[in-house]
């Protein structure tokens, strides 16, 4: 029963998290994701570090 519990409540956490995250991409018209490539982040490219995809 306890496993049972902890599932459900570790699944309620994730959910939650995910909402969360989501919220700028759900509520907000033209909303989306942060990019996480290096290319796209302006003191990466100041400081010289580059995309494996610009190579």
């Amino acid at each position: 029963m306890t496993i049972l519990l902890s599932i459900g409540l570790a699944a309620l956490f994730i959910g939650i998290a995910v909402l969360m995250l989501g919220v700028k991409v759900f509520f907000v018209k033209g909303g989306k994701f942060p990019t996480g490539h290096a290319h796209d982040n302006a003191e990466l490219k100041r400081r010289g570090i580059g995309c494996h995809h610009d190579l």
